[in-house]
């Protein structure tokens, strides 16, 4: 059984709040799974409406004219005792019935019971509805495994993954021997990836095949989704969503509209590349102009990187055999578009706002984003030529941007040199926003005040 860091988030959650909780995320994430462990395993009594598997739920649930009345209506679904106090109610792909999302409030209110709340393609159906229960309600988004849970899954020990959060907080080199076994496991996570089935499937089996399977039906899963919710964009967002692994294979990476046709302007394509991004599926990552916080002020709306959501389905999208040969190392793979869509996938799945920065003068770099109240450049090298970075070092250089760091993420161990951190690439997994906690202000209004 895989262990995912939601799973605390949950207890603790639920210790200290009285709120609902939505669960958002794309499809096969593991939302369902995790909500279902703990709400059998925390409360005596648990109630799971499926709003895809009980359609008729949806409709029974939509006439009800209050809390009272929702409740009434809930207790014919289910044959679960609803006591108060005791029981956790579970609302399961709730963009089936989006009036749950609104009378949360109320049945937050009436206070017998706890609720959750999940499904797919949140971010496209209830985008107008998420601000709904403010108050009442809070939201956590949840992803693939990351790097870190993989390889615990992997069976690493916690004291090894705690030593190597260690290793990259104080920026000291690991030991050579466990470097070596964790650059294996991230080839591996290269194919495998962070969806849960095809993360447990490799963990019963070890058969790569198996797992590349899984994937597929995954892929085939997320096209009956756009068919399904997109009718009118459907080819678009299909022919889209196949480019990704060559559009990230071309030498500046970046989607060029004439690969789609060459006589449709960006406005028409604009909103298939925001549904991809809502349902979760695909991650743009937005040029700016200056590196200077805060960078959504220089993004530039319709130039982007597209990433996959997950670096197994991309490879599961790449020709047939690949697998083999990422595990291999094979020099003739563009490793520089994988890693880049592993960072891509770590850095979303913690929080940080995508962006690369681009000039004809400085050149690019693969990321930047804000950290600690300034921006941190990122780059990315799969080769052995990893120090060599211009256009890194003429961002560094320029005295206007003010950036105190940056970081290389390579194949090689810890190093530092100047205001530059060398990391190996599996260390993004401890790149974490900073924590903020209260922030306590008085202001002193004496002789202002009756």
């Amino acid at each position: 059984m895989l262990k995912r860091k939601i799973d605390s988030y949950l207890e603790w959650f639920y210790n200290k709040t009285n709120k609902a909780l939505l669960v958002t995320g794309a499809r096969q994430t593991g939302k369902s799974f995790s909500i279902r462990q703990y709400g059998t395993t925390f409360y005596e009594n648990f109630v799971e409406i499926n709003f895809i598997e009980q359609p008729g739920a949806s409709e029974i649930l939509k006439g009800a004219k209050n809390s009272q009345d929702i409740l009434v209506r809930l207790s014919l679904l289910t044959s679960t005792p609803l006591v108060a106090g005791k029981t956790l109610v579970f609302f399961d792909e709730v963009q089936e019935c989006p009036e749950i999302v609104t009378a949360i409030k109320f049945l937050v209110d009436e206070g017998s019971y706890r609720y959750v709340l999940s499904g797919s393609l949140l971010g496209v159906e209830l985008k107008d509805l998420r601000s709904e229960p403010v108050g009442y309600m809070d939201v956590i988004d949840m992803h693939p495994l990351d790097m870190e849970e993989f390889i615990l899954a992997m069976g690493v020990s916690k004291q090894v993954v705690d030593s190597l959060n260690q290793a990259f907080e104080h920026q000291q080199p690991v030991d050579e021997f466990v470097h070596k076994k964790m650059m294996e496991l991230f080839r591996l996570y290269l194919i495998v990836g962070g969806m849960p089935a095809a993360v447990q499937k490799y963990v019963d089996t070890h058969n790569l095949q198996e797992v590349i399977a899984e994937q597929q039906a995954i892929i085939r899963l997320y096209k009956r989704d756009i068919a399904k919710y997109d009718k009118d964009s459907k080819l678009y967002l299909d022919e889209i969503f196949d480019l990704i692994p060559s559009e990230l294979n071309a030498k500046n990476k970046r989607f060029v509209l004439k690969d789609l046709h060459e006589n449709l302007k960006f406005s028409r394509y604009e909103n298939s590349f925001l549904w991809l991004k809502n349902a979760g599926v695909a991650l743009p990552t937005y040029n700016v102009e200056e590196p200077v916080v805060p960078l959504l002020l220089s993004r530039s709306r319709n130039l982007f990187k597209l990433f996959q959501s997950d670096i197994g389905l991309l490879a599961c999208q790449y020709v047939e055999g690949i697998q083999l040969r990422i595990i291999n190392g094979e020099k003739g793979i563009n490793f520089g578009s994988i890693f880049e869509n592993v960072v891509a996938q770590e850095l979303h799945a913690h929080g940080f706002e995508l962006y690369y920065f681009n000039s004809k003068k400085q050149g690019e770099l693969d990321f930047v984003i804000e950290k600690n109240g300034h921006v941190l450049p990122i780059e990315v090298k799969s080769g052995k030529d990893y120090q060599r970075h211009n256009a890194l070092s003429n961002v560094m250089g320029n005295a206007d941007y003010e950036i105190p760091r940056a970081i290389v993420f390579c194949n090689d161990n810890v190093s530092v040199s100047g205001n530059i951190v060398y990391l190996p690439i599996y260390m993004v997994t401890f790149l974490k926003k900073e924590v903020i906690g209260n922030v306590i202000y008085d202001i002193n209004l004496e002789g202002v005040t009756e």
